[in-house]
């Protein structure tokens, strides 16, 4: 059997030494590594050793019984988040790793939510117990007052390897086969078993065990026992056509561009060719890392994870054989400036640079703007990272500006725009209607043109064009989303239209339509969880009301209180700061995206930006006249337009 394990945690909670454990019991290293040794096997990178975190997700290959593990270890901090992300999508089975010293703390919740969303069957481990003052049982309530009320507490079956009473009880509660044997022949191992390895599988369960990783208690016992309530049905795939997702892209030592895949089903070997959406590409080599090191494979099947050198244009999150490409929910709501010496550094220089780390991160999203680079990030933290990895990789020395907020735009109501591209011997028109759709939706396309207007070629090239970037709002240049992108009515020359036509036309016609438009702006509404002493609920609660955060009732757990709610992100990044004075360094806080929303101060955001909406995609268009193009301002193209439409 094959199993892609993924191994995650609240920073601090034990993660990394955790998979030291595992590995060497695997036998898959020969030494325990530890991380303030700095010679943990999977924080490999320079920068992981010196933090003492895990910053890139890292993977080992080996043999536990007999099956073969793919083991994914994922960054436990915030502002790595997306990285986690990505590995969480391609994972079978996760161990959730939570401390015993600091119980369930905001990151915990917000991995489990992630791990909820992507469906991941979840086992946990209840680490450092020998610690003074650990008390598994209070942890254990926490996590079913917490995260969910189907966790199992399966530390005695974990020491005895047998189910007491009450552990059968719990595990015939999910199963109405059980129930009936319960009352009728009686308790059978094999049969509780079974039910037990399916209630995981479906998520109806959530088992828990207990240890120590850096003594080495419980983990052992663990091992057997996730190893016997684990299953996948890979082998029954492996004849089906090849499917598979990308779900990391790193670069090796040498600059070599891998792409890191999860076979889901079917098989693939060295000089087969991978249906790519730019067409098919012949794949020359085949690695499986351990660690640092690889080794090269002529086949891989379906539940492998092999990096494939090269495959340019090829994402993390894009899928092979199947339609589409994973949507990741963790998304940056800051973005901030690089600042760098540009006689020392041409600015193409460092987009080159900047390009090379979004390919492997891609909510990075590098922009250029009137001269100005910017990234998108999750935290100071990475930040930091990226100045480094500049440094290291390139030679680069750079700095960040301020962290700003995200926004985003859309539209209040229909809009229709025009977009004609005719110089000399080329044409192409399009009419469009911008209409807001549900919170959330991104950008989409219809087409309401008959075949007989437009032929389908051609709206196929213009739904392709539509969505091949990321289209500026007017107000502040911020992305456009929550907006169907309709074509109306559409035109071509037998003789003179090409593709790039079109391009053009699309372009200006959305612009087009957007400055005919009624804009809003969006800016972004953050989730957040407090947990600090329950003294402190008074003035934290006075500082959220201050900010018209919308609280919900506070939970109390001992004497901890727990704060869950929703507030304006532009106010509450700034009080994220003073959060630890404010709680005199005794309580935690998680953030995270949750949706946007109407802006409620437009106006200044908008006079603050000083955007010019003529300065990016023109809204105008081009017509032709006396054998030459001429311009034609946005707001007469309507005069001139060669279509129009009627419902």
């Amino acid at each position: 059997m094959k199993n892609t394990v993924g191994i995650l945690a609240h920073v601090d909670a034990g993660k990394t030494t955790f998979s030291e454990r595992v590995l060497y019991l695997s036998r898959a290293i020969r030494s325990l590594g530890r991380v303030d040794h700095q010679d943990a096997f999977l924080d490999t990178h320079p920068l992981e050793k010196q933090r003492g975190i895990t910053i890139f997700s890292g993977q080992a290959c080996f043999q536990l019984g007999d099956d073969t593990v793919y083991w994914l270890d994922t960054p436990g901090h915030v502002d790595f988040s997306t990285e986690m992300e990505r590995a969480v999508s391609v994972m079978d089975y996760a161990i959730l790793v939570v401390s015993c010293a600091e119980g369930v703390q905001s990151h915990t919740e917000t991995v489990w939510r992630l791990l909820e969303s992507y469906h991941v069957p979840v086992f946990l481990f209840l680490n450092k117990i020998d610690r003074t003052g650990a008390d598994p049982d209070a942890v254990i309530a926490q996590m079913h007052k917490r995260l969910s009320a189907d966790v199992l507490d399966l530390r005695s079956y974990q020491m005895t390897g047998e189910m007491d009473e009450p552990l059968q009880e719990a595990v015939a509660t999910q199963d109405e086969a059980l129930l009936d044997a319960l009352f009728s022949t009686g308790y059978d191992p094999d049969m509780w078993h079974a039910s037990l390895l399916q209630q995981i599988k479906e998520r109806k369960c959530f088992p828990v065990m207990a240890g120590s990783a850096l003594e080495g208690i419980g983990v052992e016992a663990f091992l057997s026992h996730f190893t016997a309530l684990t299953a996948t049905n890979y082998a029954d795939r492996i004849s089906e056509p090849l499917t598979a997702q990308c779900y990391q892209v790193r670069h090796d030592a040498q600059g070599v561009r891998l792409c890191f895949i999860k076979l889901l089903s079917g098989s693939l070997r060295v000089k087969d060719e991978l249906p790519l959406p730019g067409g098919p590409v012949k794949v020359n080599e085949l690695r499986i890392y351990h660690g640092e090191k690889y080794h090269a494979t002529d086949l891989a099947a379906a539940g492998d994870i092999v990096a494939i050198p090269g495959l340019e244009g090829l994402k993390p999150g894009d899928r092979i054989g199947m339609d589409g490409a994973n949507i990741f929910r963790t998304v940056p709501m800051m973005a901030s400036d690089v600042l760098w010496d540009e006689k020392a550094v041409p600015a193409y220089r460092m987009m080159q640079a900047l390009r090379i780390l979004e390919d492997e991160d891609p909510s990075l999203a590098v922009a250029e703007t009137a001269g100005r680079i910017s990234v998108h990030v999750m935290g100071k933290i990475q930040l930091e990272v990226l100045r480094q990895l500049l440094q290291e990789r390139y030679g680069y020395a750079v700095s960040f500006g301020p962290c700003r907020v995200l926004y985003q735009e859309t539209v209040a109501a229909p809009a229709i725009g025009w977009g004609h591209y005719e110089p000399l011997r080329h044409y192409a028109e399009v009419m469009l209607r911008i209409v807001p759709t549900a919170p959330g939706s991104g950008v989409t396309f219809r087409s309401l043109c008959h075949v007989d207007d437009l032929a389908l070629n051609w709206q196929r090239l213009i739904a392709g064009h539509v969505s091949e970037k990321q289209h500026k709002g007017v107000l502040t240049g911020a992305p456009l989303t929550d907006v169907c992108i309709e074509l109306l009515a559409g035109r071509a020359h037998l003789k003179h239209t090409e593709g790039g036509d079109f391009r053009q036309a699309v372009y200006r016609g959305i612009r087009n339509a957007l400055m005919h438009a009624r804009s809003v702006l969006l800016e972004p509404i953050c989730g957040f969880a407090i947990a600090a002493p329950s003294e402190q609920y008074g003035a934290l609660a006075g500082a959220l009301n201050r900010m018209q955060a919308q609280v919900e009732p506070p939970e109390y757990d001992g004497d901890t209180v727990m704060l869950r709610g929703e507030a304006v992100f532009s106010v509450f990044s700034a009080w994220q700061e003073d959060f630890m004075a404010a709680t005199r360094g005794r309580g935690s806080l998680q953030v995270w995206m949750s949706r946007y929303a109407p802006c409620r101060n437009t106006d200044e955001v908008v006079a603050a930006a000083n955007y010019n909406p003529l300065a990016d995609d023109s809204p105008d268009s081009v017509f032709c006249a006396k054998g030459a193009g001429f311009v034609v301002p946005w707001d007469q193209v309507p005069n001139y337009a060669h279509t129009s439409w009627e419902e």
